[in-house]
């Protein structure tokens, strides 16, 4: 299981140290969570911060963008240094357009489904996909609990694709990330389980283990 710290969880007037510690702790990649207030309740921050602390770290830089118009500003986002662009398939851009502008700029293109989107939604792409996230929480804000039934959603996806990279971000613990593992998941977001851990380096650790049972 690869584990990306989210860094919604961080300290964000140390944001670029928070970058560099995730890295030394283990971190396999770093997943940033871009909100812009219409999509999600809640608005995070854009490309000129991922940007300004792409430096910190060579660990592949996991951009969720979680806004109305991923296509506006793909770009903006391969600019920063993004290595992989999730976007929506709940979004207004149209799906087919967003990833190739993923793929022409060099990253790779991923799709995410919230909780009441059907696995199905992103069948059309899958052949285009480097990765799907499922989304273990409704998008928008760190700290929720683990939706156990949407495990259901990677089972059909890997059903359809065995080889499909399947993400699973939030309420991931030590407990609920031995579910997604169990249910196929491969990459593990999580935040306030990491971040606010006394040693960040052996909750890491613990989640690689837990997974691994």
């Amino acid at each position: 299981m690869l584990i990306a710290p989210s860094v919604l969880a961080s300290d964000f007037s140390q944001l670029g140290n928070e970058v560099r510690r995730m890295d030394l702790c283990g971190a396999d990649w770093i997943h940033l969570d871009v909100m812009d207030g219409h999509f999600v309740p809640n608005l995070t921050f854009g490309a000129p911060v991922v940007k300004a602390v792409r430096g910190f770290t060579k660990r592949p830089f996991d951009v969720h963008l979680m806004i109305d118009e991923p296509l506006r500003y793909v770009p903006d986002f391969l600019d920063a240094g993004a290595d992989i662009i999730t976007f929506h398939i709940e979004s207004k851009s149209d799906p087919e357009k967003t990833l190739e502008a993923i793929r022409a700029g060099g990253a790779k293109p991923a799709l995410s489904v919230k909780p009441g989107t059907p696995a199905e939604a992103v069948f059309p792409f899958l052949d285009r996909l480097s990765m799907v996230l499922v989304m273990t929480v409704e998008p928008g804000f760190g700290g929720q609990s683990f939706m156990a039934d949407m495990m259901d959603k990677i089972c059909v996806l890997k059903a359809r694709k065995p080889d499909l990279l399947i993400q699973v971000d939030g309420g991931i613990n030590l407990e609920t990330i031995r579910v997604a593992a169990q249910a196929g998941a491969d990459v593990s977001v999580a935040g306030t389980s990491i971040f606010k851990a006394e040693d960040p380096a052996q909750a890491i650790k613990d989640l690689k283990a837990a997974a691994a049972q």
